[in-house]
């Protein structure tokens, strides 16, 4: 039976539910109404986020949906690293509601970034795993239709795409939920279960390969090399707000629902018998896609196609601090994922006011050519944003972010994969100062004509770029947040 059910810690991911529904009544009620679903719709995600914050600031433990004791185990868990991944989350659906409502925004669209931001609120706080795996889905199936709602061929290509790999995904995270199961006799992600099922060397190798296909699974979401195939198809294919909520909610998405898998972990680090297989597979998936990720987007000229790839890179990044398997990793981890969510929000946002809606035309290196000059809004937003993704100064978050990162890494004694990681670091520099220096060049015939409906685009860039300032004059307030 369910016992201390406390309904507020529930919040970030109920009112973008309650906003869906009443979307949907207003819609049946009065069809005519163009405004009122954006609107509910950025009501219910702005209250999520709110209702999140005082996760930020507590120390004390917030748990709910807790069974009786003796053996009672919490289902929700409302810690600040998990509040600080919902606030992220539910901001960057909020912001892409805002790219998508400069043209007429469906209820349907609205509707399915509400199920995906709910999803997203959940998975991270989740402990269970029937709540974790159906959460996790939950994030991931609505942008699916997004990419491919609006009526274009190549978009319908790319969501077939992520469907296929959703779907393999799926599949490994059911089979390694019900290995975890089989190997701890619990349905839930605790430390206590994992370490008594340790002492048993074939149970012990049974949770070592449940947790290794269960990241083999969030690899898909994360776009980990060698999963990450459809991460170019897709996010070039789709409208741009949806490439910018595939690289920052759902990234945030996947982010929490690994640092959950992983948590337990903590309780049999530094045994005789550690946890070996599954840093092996970590230090894996963290060297392929830092590497594969960065090269390929050095052969990039097409900016969206270059963005995906990062994406990629990005990854390695994300995943190398999870590697030591310590609340300082996760933490680490954490923290990057917000800085570079709120970064590729920025880039996307600054690609969308230079092209608009068009997807075809255009969208080389060469029509960046000269922007901060004849567009200094959208030229200096998109510079910050490629500063902080290269961890160059004045994005001074970015390179704080890479340091915090590798420190887990270091203090774990995994000193070949922190060596990788400031090689990939050094040529990822390359990769953005490419794009950077077009910024600063003479413009063109060749730039295209500047959208009609920017406003919105423009008012994303800025206010995500006002928030990398800030954390890049004081850092201490990200990092403080997810410790």
């Amino acid at each position: 039976m369910i016992l201390d059910t406390q309904w507020a810690l529930l919040l970030p991911a109920l009112l973008p539910v309650a906003a869906m529904v009443l979307v949907l009544l207003v819609d049946a009620l009065a069809p005519r109404t163009r405004l009122a679903a954006p609107v509910i719709g950025a009501l219910g995600l702005l209250g999520g986020a709110v209702a999140a914050v005082p996760g930020l600031v507590t120390s004390e433990p917030r748990l709910t949906l807790c069974t009786a004791a003796p053996d009672g185990r919490c289902m929700w868990d409302g810690s600040p690293l998990g509040s600080t991944l919902q606030v992220a989350a539910l901001l960057a659906t909020l912001a892409v509601l805002a790219l998508v409502s400069v043209r007429r925004v469906s209820v349907v669209e609205v509707v399915l970034l509400l199920a995906s931001a709910s999803g997203a609120a959940a998975v991270v706080a989740a402990r269970d795993l029937g709540t974790w795996l159906v959460t996790l889905e939950l994030a991931t199936l609505p942008v699916i239709a997004l990419v491919a709602w609006r009526e274009r061929r190549a978009a319908a290509h790319g969501a077939l795409t992520l469907l296929t790999a959703a779907l393999v995904s799926f599949g490994l995270l059911v089979l390694g939920t019900a290995l975890w199961v089989t190997a701890t006799g619990d349905p839930t992600l605790t430390g206590s279960s994992l370490a008594a099922a340790w002492e048993v060397p074939e149970q012990r190798t049974l949770a070592g390969l449940a947790t290794v296909v269960l990241i083999a699974g969030l690899a898909f979401k994360l776009s980990a090399v060698p999963f990450h195939a459809w991460t170019p198809t897709t996010l070039t294919s789709g409208p741009l707000p949806v490439s910018a909520l595939l690289a920052s909610a759902s990234k945030l998405a996947a982010v929490g629902a690994l640092v959950v898998v992983l948590a337990p972990y903590e309780a049999v680090v530094g045994r005789s018998r550690g946890p070996h297989v599954v840093v092996a597979a970590l230090v894996v998936l963290t060297v392929a896609s830092m590497l594969v990720g960065t090269v390929m987007a050095l052969r990039q000229t097409e900016v969206v196609r270059l963005l995906a790839w990062s994406t990629v890179a990005q990854a390695g990044w994300i995943l190398l601090p999870l590697t030591a398997l310590t609340v300082a990793g996760r933490q680490a981890a954490a923290a990057y994922a917000v800085v570079y969510a709120v970064a590729s929000l920025v880039a996307f946002a600054a690609v969308r006011a230079v092209h608009g809606w068009r997807v075809e035309d255009g969208r080389e290196l060469t029509a960046y050519q000269g922007l901060l000059r004849r567009d200094p809004v959208a030229g200096g937003t998109l510079a910050l944003a490629l500063l902080v993704l290269a961890g160059l100064p004045p994005g001074v978050i970015g390179l704080v972010a890479k340091v915090v990162a590798l420190r887990p890494a270091v203090s774990a004694g995994l000193w070949p994969v922190a060596v990788v990681a400031v090689v990939a670091a050094v040529l990822g520099i390359a990769v953005y100062v490419r794009w950077f220096a077009v910024l600063f060049g003479d413009p063109d015939g060749a730039a295209p004509a500047r959208p009609v409906r920017r406003r919105a685009s423009i008012a994303v860039a800025v206010a995500g770029a006002a928030v990398l300032v800030v954390t890049s004059v004081l850092p201490q307030l990200l990092v403080g947040l997810v410790s």
